[in-house]
């Protein structure tokens, strides 16, 4: 990989590193239900994208808002459609300069409203088409786009044009975390 002269670059970590809000953050380790609501987000998504895209989780983007400095970014679940980024570009899609079309973050106790903020804003600002925050403790998941944000409830069916086809029953998928 190679370095670009406005780039921040930050040793690989456990757990990952990144930078927000002008300083280095060291995401949080998860618990078992920020584990499970993860690996049911990458699941269903996986299955979602098949043919389409890649999807990975704690995956470490370069992300570069126009006229700002380059940044490692590392989304809890991340989709990088091939339309994109091609199927054949496997070694820069590694540590991609580009955001990934959908960024999930999963909040977990110890972050910080303003560095969540700063993430949403930051990978918006890049080009991600939406970012979707899976709150556990209100069991919502909200998304968050140019076009503006919505909040999926217990009850609701979570879908978004970032994703089109893909649906998640909210209810079920905060129940499966559970088990």
């Amino acid at each position: 990989m190679q370095t670009l002269p406005n780039e921040i670059v930050l040793p690989e970590t456990k757990p990952e590193t990144e930078w927000v809000r002008g300083r280095a953050l060291q995401k949080v380790s998860p618990t078992y239900r920020h584990s499970r609501l993860q690996a049911l987000f990458v699941i269903a998504l996986t299955a979602w994208a098949e043919g389409g895209g890649r999807v990975g989780t704690e995956w470490r983007f370069r992300i570069a808002p126009p006229g700002e400095v380059v940044r490692p970014l590392v989304p809890d679940v991340a989709y990088l459609s091939y339309e994109r980024l091609p199927l054949e570009a496997d070694a820069e899609a590694q540590l991609p300069l580009q955001p990934p079309n959908v960024a999930v973050e999963i909040l977990s106790p110890g972050d910080r409203k303003g560095d969540v903020r700063d993430k949403i804003a930051t990978y918006l600002r890049a080009g991600t088409d939406a970012v979707i925050v899976v709150d556990p403790t209100t069991e919502t998941i909200r998304a968050e786009s140019a076009a503006g944000v919505r909040t999926y409830a217990l009850g609701d069916t979570f879908a978004h044009p970032a994703l089109p086809g893909f649906v998640l029953d909210v209810a079920a998928y905060f129940a499966r975390a559970k088990r």
